[in-house]
């Protein structure tokens, strides 16, 4: 039954998940004369927004947005299933849309340089270089602060840009993967608590947080794994100088945030690089208070560029672990 709705999922097609990391890991995102699907899905869920405001209202709103995410959804996964079932083409296709929905080395990359912009470039520069990647008003934030945000929204993109695809990918084959990312899309356009988007996108963040559920708390388990095989085979000269204060701490910090898989990936970094994330920050205009992650602020130390590229090789690194962790378990349950 996964076979028929599900081409190329882990349990009919092991090779798969392993060559789209591979690609990920080489080159980045594909760069092709066609657009990615990621943008093709932003516009389709841009020409949904017109007529769903015509019954964005106190009542209807909420259920506009249900229906623009369902079709947005339906439209992205009958288009891959589509081209996945094409004799000869479908194994190119589904190796071009498992390597497309793979965003790690472009998150790491992307991070690397930005932090090059906030280290080298005016603090106006700097602050523009980090809009690009948070949804947050910079406009007031200095060098240090920057740092921050720069850690947070890496490490909460670990599960979004790269876990959860992989996971979906696993599980539900290139049409898993995009119907995951179809939502996650929609989340990130739409998926805001503020004016305009209180009830259209509300779907759109509720379902993101269903996907998102299983692989954000993985995350934490892979992640302190990373820490422990770097801790094992380099004693001593480990990348990482926080101190792991166990599971339970970690789910307690990341049960406090309001988003409910963000945290988890957020706090498992703060405490292994043994800096702060989250607390206070503005959006739209509105100041939000969020509850800080990882060390006590006594025994915490400022992001500097060594822990921030620190960070990236942590996230790095940790995707290759959870990928291959992912990977194991399920080719081994397909055997059993």
């Amino acid at each position: 039954m996964m076979e028929s709705f599900f081409p190329y999922s882990v349990w009919d097609c092991w090779w798969l998940a392993p060559l789209a990391f591979l690609l990920d890991t080489l080159f980045g995102d594909p760069k092709f004369p066609w657009p990615h699907p990621v943008c093709v899905a932003g516009r389709m869920l841009h020409c949904l927004e017109a007529p769903a405001r015509r019954w964005d209202t106190p009542v209807a709103g909420r259920a506009a947005g249900f229906i623009c995410l369902f079709v947005l959804i339906a439209a992205v996964g009958f288009a891959v299933w589509l081209l996945l079932v094409l004799p000869w083409l479908g194994v190119a296709a589904a190796v071009y849309f498992a390597w497309a929905g793979l965003a790690l080395d472009s998150l790491v990359t992307t991070g690397r340089e930005t932090l090059r912009q906030v280290e080298i470039c005016s603090p106006d520069q700097a602050r523009s270089a980090v809009s690009m990647l948070v949804s947050r008003d910079v406009n007031m934030m200095d060098i240090p602060l920057l740092r921050k945000t720069l850690a947070d929204t890496l490490s909460e993109n670990f599960t979004d840009a790269f876990f959860a695809p992989f996971f979906w990918l696993l599980v539900a084959g290139p049409v898993g993967l995009w119907c995951y990312k179809a939502v996650s899309t929609a989340d990130s356009m739409w998926g805001y608590v503020a004016e305009p988007w209180t009830r259209l996108g509300f779907a759109c963040a509720r379902c993101d947080d269903l996907l998102a559920f299983v692989p954000a708390r993985i995350s934490v388990i892979v992640l302190w794994l990373t820490d422990r095989f770097f801790q094992a085979i380099r004693p001593g000269a480990r990348l990482w100088k926080g101190i792991w204060p166990g599971f339970r701490a970690v789910a307690e910090q990341a049960r406090g945030m309001p988003s409910p898989n963000s945290g988890w990936p957020m706090t498992v970094c703060a405490w292994l690089c043994g800096r702060r994330m989250a607390g206070p920050a503005v959006y739209f205009g509105i100041l939000t208070h969020k509850p800080w992650l990882g060390p006590p602020e006594s025994s915490a130390a400022d992001w500097d560029k060594a822990s921030l590229l620190a960070l990236c090789a942590l996230l790095r690194w940790g995707g290759l672990c959870g990928a291959l962790l992912l990977w194991f378990v399920c080719a081994a349950s397909a055997i059993v």
